[in-house]
């Protein structure tokens, strides 16, 4: 418990300030999803490459963990879909709502809490993985457009620039200037507090109701994505914190913007946005459960 709750209350606090301020303050979320986007993440993930300690092989680990645990989760969902003879609506919803988990948002203020420095640089290679992942599947799986556009996309976020900017920079041993290196840092420090904030004014104005597929769509992301990553975690060699973060991030519930991606290419969006709360809500038990069992045997 002395373990869990320093990595549960900071984020459970800044989410709930968020809430409190989507219900009274009328502030736009939208600008502040885009100012996350665009540039306090972008700047987070640039810094934090910049200064990695992970070795290049462990981060590829994670990468080929990541990949191999997602083509599984859409495997196994299809393979239900298939046979429960979901519509096909309802089949894509599901396949969004498991593969595309929040691991901006919320997984890296809680990894950051919970495993600290070398913990968050492990969830970033996972979160640019993610990233990859939703820009060029996301489009294909819920409007059937090619993977050339999911890759335009992927070209036109901040996101994948500045990993590369960041990866050269480390590679390179280059040394800002004019302590740029410093400035950096402090706009990247932004980006989790914004997150979290965005996050909790999307709870505040989302309405929430249960019914079986909701039920179904948290269940997946919360229980199935964990022990698949826990199974092939173990199976391609990951220990320690390396295979703790592969799992934690598995854990995370459902994207907020998988929402944006279901309104803007296809989908239920109902059903999205009711994932997403009851995803969000249910992790803050699944989470610090999760967390303890891999403090405690792994």
């Amino acid at each position: 418990m002395a373990v869990l709750l320093p990595a549960i209350a900071p984020v459970a606090l800044i989410i709930l300030v968020g809430f409190i301020a989507g219900r009274t303050l009328g502030l736009d979320r939208r600008t502040l999803s885009r100012l996350s986007l665009y540039v306090l993440l972008p700047a987070l993930i640039a810094s934090s490459l910049y200064g990695i300690t992970l070795t290049a092989e462990r981060a590829l680990l994670i990468v080929v963990g990541f990949f191999v645990v997602s083509a599984l989760l859409y495997g196994l969902v299809y393979g239900l879909c298939r046979l429960i003879k979901a519509h096909p609506l309802q089949q894509k919803t599901l396949l969004a709502t498991t593969l595309f988990a929040n691991t901006g948002n919320l997984g890296l203020p809680f990894i950051t809490f919970a495993l600290g420095q070398t913990g968050l640089e492990r969830a970033i290679v996972y979160l640019i993985s993610s990233s990859i992942l939703l820009t060029t599947v996301g489009p294909t799986l819920l409007k059937g457009q090619g993977l050339a556009t999911g890759l335009r996309t992927t070209l036109r976020l901040p996101v994948f620039w500045a990993m590369l900017a960041g990866l050269a920079l480390q590679a390179l041993t280059i040394t800002l200037p004019l302590r740029l290196d410093e400035g950096l840092d402090l706009l990247g420090g932004a980006a989790i507090p914004v997150a979290l904030i965005t996050l909790g004014m999307q709870l505040a104005k989302t309405q929430f109701y249960l019914d079986r597929p909701v039920l179904v769509a948290a269940g997946l992301r919360l229980v199935l994505g964990p022990a698949i990553a826990l199974i092939i975690g173990g199976a391609i060699g990951l220990q320690g914190q390396d295979l703790q973060v592969l799992v934690l991030q598995g854990a995370m519930p459902t994207a907020v913007n998988t929402f944006i991606w279901v309104t803007e290419f296809g989908g239920d969006a109902d059903l999205v946005a009711r994932a997403i709360v009851l995803s969000t809500l249910l992790s803050f038990i699944t989470l610090p459960s999760i967390l303890w069992a891999l403090l405690t045997f792994t």
